[in-house]
């Protein structure tokens, strides 16, 4: 895979609202990785896209009433096919860690590039999702050389306590091996 102008080439893009200007000076120095169902637990319903578009339809919000407000975003979404979708150029800030910090650093979204991986905490992961997400890490090491293997977290990394994700069914070793 190939970045150009903050964009990974031949990877659909939708663009989300939930997105800004990252802070003057800031550096691209971490990569968080998450995981995201909805409804929790199912996949391929399309409802991830539409919460990262701000679409979310009536009967959505009826079932998820805290999504109600929710103004998130990912740069990427990888689905269980491997198919991704890039939501958020990596030169901006998408919404993705909330409050958060990492080494000492508030803020992850102003310094870091949110992967979201469709599955579950306890769900393994497809082989499709290593995959894509080792092409697209491999791709942001090339393009970003304030990026570093030790730089690339889960969000549970960032949020102890407040998120587990991606869960101890993510297999870090394997994706450090790659």
């Amino acid at each position: 895979m190939l970045i150009e102008a903050g964009w990974l080439i031949g990877v659909r893009r939708a663009f989300s609202p939930h997105a800004d200007a990252r802070p003057v000076a800031s550096t691209v120095d971490l990569i968080v990785v998450h995981n995201i169902s909805l409804p929790p637990g199912e996949f391929g319903t399309g409802m991830i896209a539409d919460l990262f578009l701000g679409q979310l339809d009536a009967a959505a919000v009826t079932r998820f009433p805290d999504l109600a407000r929710a103004r998130v975003s990912a740069h990427v979404l990888v689905e269980r096919s491997g198919a991704a979708t890039q939501f958020v150029s990596f030169d901006q800030r998408a919404w993705h860690a909330g409050a958060s910090q990492w080494q000492g650093r508030a803020r992850c979204n102003d310094f870091s590039i949110g992967i979201e991986l469709e599955g579950t905490d306890t769900l393994p992961f497809t082989a499709a999702q290593y995959a894509v997400l080792e092409d697209i890490v491999r791709a942001l090491w090339r393009s970003y050389p304030t990026l570093t293997p030790a730089a690339v977290v889960g969000h549970e990394h960032v949020a102890p306590g407040r998120k587990t994700d991606p869960g101890p069914a993510f297999d870090w070793p394997r994706l450090h091996a790659a």
